[in-house]
């Protein structure tokens, strides 16, 4: 489905399905139902009150919807691959910027383990004794 035209309603169907949007979501954002989301989208032109309301419920701006095109929406998810996840071998990227090191906590968290075994061994100790006690 090309979106190369000036073709509102299926520029909004696109949108949509890029936000990973039913169109029932959107009915309840919008307040409707999804026949007439269905019918909005199957529409050429859309009045602009009903294009901002779309606008913001879809999370973008009416100019957004209005200038939208499949390319466009290509390119823009190129780039962010592009930038953000290869660096300039081409090699992807790793964005790890952890602020600790991973096995000290690690190792803190099996010394917790450790004690906390420790001390239901006492209490078990401690129970065995009390009921040898009272066998006594």
């Amino acid at each position: 489905m090309s979106t190369s035209t000036n073709h509102i309603g299926r520029k909004i169907s696109r949108i949509r399905e890029l936000r990973d949007m039913k169109q029932e979501a959107l009915a309840q954002a919008l307040g409707t139902n999804q026949q007439a989301i269905s019918i909005m989208e199957n529409s050429e032109t859309i009045e602009e009150a009903k294009l901002i309301a779309v606008a913001e419920a879809l999370g973008v701006t009416p100019e957004a919807i209005k200038n939208f095109s499949e390319e466009s929406a290509i390119n823009y998810f190129n780039n962010i691959h592009d930038n953000n996840f290869t660096n300039s071998n081409g090699a992807i990227a790793q964005n790890h910027s952890c602020t600790f090191n991973p096995l000290d906590k690690l190792m803190e968290v099996i010394e917790e383990n450790k004690k906390l075994y420790e001390r239901l061994l006492q209490s078990e100790k401690e129970k065995i004794a009390y009921l040898e006690k009272l066998i006594k």
